[in-house]
This record gives structure tokens, C-alpha cells and sequence, in this order.
């Protein structure tokens, strides 16, 4: 894939660039960053922002000492989060959602599938997804950590082929630019191994939790996965503009493989399978020669006992397997709505988390 023919991507916003002072939301960066977001979305690309800066914004709101306690910033998160979901919507003319996670919403099968779904809904409706950790409630043992590596799985769960980081550096260079006048800018990294790691160091931001190392570890993340990975100068309004006009600006850290290509070995190779359903002849043909997402009115039969967002086979009539992906239904649900349509889940099940079964996006041909 070219650098820049991407089609979603995540977008990553740094407590420095929300929160310049530590005092608040400000919008002193955020503008150019905002109307390039606003003209990918005119060119009929979609975004998913990632946005730190809670604590930051709500910083100032809080009673507190030197240094913050755990309960006090999670105060500062709880009333920073409106400030800086607040300060993100007054630069857009169409509607931004709020999504709050935690590394045990990533890490839970159910969950992730759900924050999919969700995040593939908004999109589908034209509205900007702008996610953050949940800091207000999340405990050591529950955070990601940092907003680096959250972007990072976020363009994991929403099926990105791009993720940019906007730090408040030009990208990744030879040595430390604000110590080393030497140091300069690598534009393209191949590979990321120990010798680039070597190349980071930490932050000297007191607001930020991250540097160049978790920006790396970002990167790394997202490249193994087909995801291009981009650190750019969030600071710099000029780098927006050029990215438009397809100029390359920061460090582009290339992809290890297709998203496509990574995401179907992940599908077919990691993941463990918990059951099968087996598939009428309509059902098969529709999933190999259209592209087609598994509907419950071609399910045929449903073996083992496996949950919402477990992976399981698909099986035609004479139980050959000819897919795999993740199921959006737990195998009681589906024995009680297979062979029915689409239309009629809420009726039998009285909900419909979903009007596929297997969504074409998670799913495999074998």
C-alpha cells in the first residue's frame, strides 16, 4: 500500500498538543489538526481519533498538592474528559462520540468485538470516534498505560491501514535534536529492531507519560499488524497541509505485511477455534464467491459451546471447512436463530447485538 492510500486510519493526539500550559484545553495546535481531519473525511476517508489530555484539562479543577494522588487524578479525569471532548467538537460541523477503554476492554474477546462493532457503526453513520483510557476509573493493573500504545491496538480493533502519531517532535532521529544539533531525521524506518530502540528516549514533557520509546513501541505494535505507522510534528501546521498535497513529513515507519494479509493469518493462525456451525449451499456460495458476511438464516447446525466474540469454523453440508472468523453470537443464541433472518433476532431473542452473524471483516476463507 502507498503511504497514501489509506482508507481509515487512527490519528493519535498527545496530552502536549490538548493541554500546551497543563491549564486546560487549548486550541492553539488543535486547529490544523482538526481541518485535516475534516478534509480527509471530505475526501471519503474515515477517521478514529485518539485523544490523552484529561488529566491535563481538568487539572487546574481539582484541589491537589505537588504531587496529584491517584484519586485526585482520576477527578482531574473524570471533569477533563467533558473539557476535552468539548474542546474537539467546537472544531467540527458533524457529530464526535466519546469512547472510554481499558487494557481489560482490549484484552477480553467480548468486549473488543463489541468496541468493533461500535466503532464500525459510527463510521458508518459519518460520525468521528474519539477514544481516550478510561483514567477515572482505570487502576494500574487495568491501564494501557499510554495513549501511544492504546492508538496503536485502537488501529488494531478498527481495521486501520494507518496510524499517526502527533508528537511534539518532527519524528525519529539519530540522535536527541534538542541536546545534539548534529541529529537528524530519519524519514523512513524499514524495520523496527534494537538499533532503532537505541534512537529513543524518554519525554522530558512533565503532563505526557510517554516518549519516543512508546511511540516506537506504537509503531512496532501497528507494523507487525499491516498497519503503516507515521510520527508527525503535531506542533508544526504545515505538516497537515503538506499530507494533503501527499508529502511526506516525520518518520514513516513502513508496514511488515498487508492489514489484510496480517489480520487473515491472525484470523486463520492465532486464534483458537471453540466451535463450528455448518452452512446450507446459499450460505457457502454467498461467503466464497460474494465477499459475504455469515447471515443466521444460512446456518444450517451449531457444535460446541463457545461465547460471543470466540472463533469458530465454518462447515459446509458435506463438513468440509471452508471458513473461519469470530462469531458475533454465543452458540445457545444461535441454535435458537439459525435458519431464521435477519429480521427476526429481536423477535426470538427479544435483542439484536448484531444482523450478521460473521462479520465479512473477521472472517477467513480456508
Amino acid at each position: 500500500m502507498n503511504l497514501f492510500a489509506w482508507q481509515r486510519a487512527v490519528i493519535k493526539v498527545g496530552s502536549a498538543l490538548i493541554s500546551p500550559e497543563g491549564k486546560g484545553c487549548s486550541g492553539q495546535f488543535l486547529l490544523p489538526i482538526a481541518r485535516y481531519i475534516s478534509e480527509c473525511r471530505l475526501a471519503g476517508k474515515e477517521i478514529v481519533l485518539v485523544s490523552s489530555g484529561s488529566v491535563a484539562a481538568g487539572r487546574n479543577l481539582i484541589s491537589h498538592g505537588e504531587a496529584p494522588s491517584i484519586a485526585e487524578k482520576q477527578a482531574m479525569a473524570a471533569v477533563g474528559q467533558m473539557q476535552m471532548m468539548a474542546n474537539w467538537s467546537r472544531f467540527f460541523d458533524f457529530p464526535c462520540a466519546q469512547i472510554l477503554l481499558t487494557h481489560e476492554d482490549l484484552a477480553d474477546r467480548r468486549r473488543y468485538v463489541n468496541i468493533k462493532n461500535t466503532i464500525r457503526e459510527l463510521l458508518n453513520n459519518g460520525i468521528l470516534p474519539i477514544v481516550n483510557e478510561n483514567d477515572s476509573v482505570a487502576t494500574a493493573e487495568l491501564k494501557v498505560g499510554d495513549n501511544d500504545n492504546l492508538a496503536a491496538l485502537v488501529s488494531q480493533v478498527s481495521d486501520a491501514q494507518m496510524l499517526m502519531i502527533c508528537s511534539d517532535i518532527d519524528g525519529l532521529y539519530t540522535a536527541d535534536p534538542r541536546t545534539n544539533p548534529n541529529a537528524e531525521l530519519i524519514p523512513v524506518v524499514e524495520k523496527i529492531n534494537s538499533e532503532i530502540y537505541a534512537l529513543a528516549g524518554g519525554t522530558s514533557n512533565k503532563l505526557a507519560t510517554g516518549g519516543m520509546r512508546t511511540k516506537i513501541e506504537a509503531a512496532e505494535k501497528a507494523t507487525i499488524n499491516g498497519v503503516h505507522c507515521l510520527i508527525v510534528n503535531g506542533r508544526n501546521g504545515q505538516v497537515f497541509d503538506r499530507l494533503l498535497h501527499n508529502e511526506l513529513t516525520g518518520t514513516w515507519f513502513k508496514h511488515q505485511a498487508s492489514p489484510n494479509k496480517a489480520r487473515k493469518n491472525w484470523l486463520q493462525h492465532t486464534l483458537k477455534t471453540q466451535g463450528h456451525v455448518v452452512v446450507d449451499d446459499g450460505a457457502q456460495a454467498a461467503l466464497i464467491n460474494q465477499g459475504a458476511s455469515l447471515l443466521s438464516i444460512g446456518i444450517k447446525q451449531v457444535e460446541g459451546n463457545f461465547h460471543k466474540g470466540d472463533a469458530v469454523l465454518v462447515l459446509n453440508q458435506k463438513s468440509e471447512t471452508i471458513a473461519k472468523g469470530i462469531c458475533q453470537y454465543s452458540a445457545p443464541e444461535l441454535n435458537k436463530i439459525r435458519g431464521l433472518n435477519s429480521s427476526k433476532i429481536t423477535e426470538e431473542l427479544g435483542y439484536c447485538p448484531s444482523n450478521v452473524v460473521i462479520h465479512r471483516d473477521d472472517l477467513v476463507i480456508i
